[in-house]
């Protein structure tokens, strides 16, 4: 994913702007629990599905940027930290056509938060909002991009990558 990623940004110069005949560049955020044992997930209001947080870079080249404000902005949190100061993981995946857009790819730079401090507050942009413990994560989706998280939590907690 890593190689698609930067072979797309490297030959498509308006990767970070929202361009559906091209696709672009988009940062999400897991955000855990103070104790690490949940992520909370939002139910994405267009697509009816649990997800992580996240959005669109709308031109600005800077995907962790991104994943944090739309972090902010879609929980209510009043303060979150980065826990792993790299990229935590990548998911490039189709977004459905709709009346708007045509199906498009979304390269997705995820990375790693803690939830500091707030109380979550669902926004327009989601049906609901919840801290779902890591044991029951596949209760809420069965997507892999989603699922993904749980493993590579735990690598990242034993010291792999």
């Amino acid at each position: 994913m890593w190689q698609r990623l930067t072979t797309f940004c490297a030959r498509e110069p308006r990767a970070f702007e929202r361009d559906p005949a091209i696709g672009h560049v988009t940062g999400s955020a897991f955000v855990l629990s103070q104790d690490l044992s949940a992520v909370l997930l939002t139910h994405h209001a267009k697509l009816d599905r649990w997800l992580q947080l996240g959005g669109h870079c709308d031109g600005i080249a800077d995907a962790g940027f991104t994943a944090l404000k739309e972090a902010y902005e879609e929980s209510g949190l009043a303060r979150i930290s980065l826990l792993y100061d790299q990229v935590f993981d990548i998911d490039i995946h189709e977004i459905p056509a709709n009346s708007r857009e045509a199906a498009h790819l979304h390269y997705d730079v995820r990375y790693l938060f803690r939830a500091e401090a707030g109380e979550i507050r669902a926004t327009a942009e989601s049906k609901a909002l919840a801290w779902v413990p890591l044991a029951e994560l596949s209760q809420y989706s069965s997507a892999p991009s989603v699922l993904i998280l749980k493993d590579k939590l735990a690598r990242w907690q034993s010291g792999g990558t």
